[in-house]
Formats: structure tokens, C-alpha cells, sequence
């Protein structure tokens, strides 16, 4: 078990030699970088297990390529997706009125926030949002009413600060 002393001397005398062997494999600064990153936080959480390897350098450095193989068969089938479905289609310009919902969204609680945005803008039924959240169904009721009053509230003190005007956006 490396402790975190040892686990810090290992990353920081081979953490430039993964770095600099990856990039020699993949070309991609960037990309080995990357890799390399989510290799050592994957050798953290196997830290205990880590002395066991012959090499955990080699170890760490033959994660961080599988971590860049995935990422390029990630990519890879994005584009065949891509290719297959043809693009997006274009994003509509967003107005202010979307902007200021944004807003209020970000101002609720984390938990009455999804709640709100899976029931109005994903439009899930409260049944689906239960089984989604893990959370009962009066809870979600109970979410959804909170939420709903905050942004009410929030449009009214909006309408009220605008003189009684407020963007057809919204």
C-alpha cells in the first residue's frame, strides 16, 4: 500500500516520463496529457494494491494508452453517427428571456432545480422522474411545488423591477 507520501514521490518522479512516452505513442500533446491524468487518479484509488505490480509506472503508463484507445473509438463512432444522421439540427439563438430562465434556474436548490427541469423543459412525467432521482413521489411533488413558487416569485420581482414589462421571450 502506497501511503500518500510514497504515492506523491511515485507521481512526481514519473508523472514527465509517462507524459513524454504517451505523446511519443499518440502525437498528441494534449491527448497523452489527458490520459495520463486519469491513469494516476485511477492508480490513487488502487493505491493500496499499487506495490503489488512488478511496474506501476508500466502499469500507469499501459492504463493511460487504453484511456487514449477509448477515447478514440469514443470519437471514432461519433463520426460514424455523425456520417450516418447527418448534423444537428441548428441551434436556436437564445433570448433574453431565455437567458433570464437560465438564471432563475441556477437559482434554485440543486434538487428542486432538476426536479423543475426534468418535469417542464424534458418533460418527464413524475412517475419517470421517482424512478430517475431514486426520490418518492411526494418529495418530487413537493420539489416541483417549491420550485415552481421560487421561479413565479422570481418573474414577479422581474416584472415588478421592469414596470410591469417583461420580454415575450420568457
Amino acid at each position: 500500500m502506497l501511503h500518500v507520501d510514497e504515492f506523491d514521490d511515485f507521481y512526481t518522479s514519473t508523472y514527465r516520463r509517462v507524459v513524454g512516452q504517451l505523446y511519443a505513442m499518440l502525437g498528441d500533446l494534449n491527448e497523452a496529457e489527458d490520459a495520463v491524468q486519469e491513469a494516476y487518479c485511477r492508480a490513487w484509488q488502487r493505491r493500496t494494491k499499487l506495490n503489488e505490480y512488478d511496474s506501476p509506472e508500466a502499469w500507469v503508463r499501459t492504463v493511460a494508452y487504453r484511456i487514449a484507445v477509448s477515447s478514440w473509438r469514443r470519437a471514432r463512432n461519433r463520426l460514424a453517427a455523425h456520417r450516418r444522421h447527418g448534423p444537428q439540427d441548428p441551434v436556436q439563438s437564445t433570448g433574453s428571456g431565455h437567458l433570464e430562465l437560465i438564471g432563475a434556474l441556477a437559482g434554485l436548490p440543486y434538487e428542486q432545480r432538476r426536479v423543475v427541469v426534468l418535469h417542464h423543459l424534458v418533460g418527464l412525467p413524475l412517475a419517470d422522474i421517482c424512478r430517475e432521482t431514486g426520490t418518492p413521489l411526494g418529495t418530487v411533488k413537493s420539489r416541483l411545488a417549491r420550485g415552481r413558487q421560487a421561479l413565479a416569485q422570481h418573474f414577479t420581482e422581474l416584472t415588478d423591477s421592469a414596470d410591469g414589462r417583461i420580454s415575450e421571450d420568457v
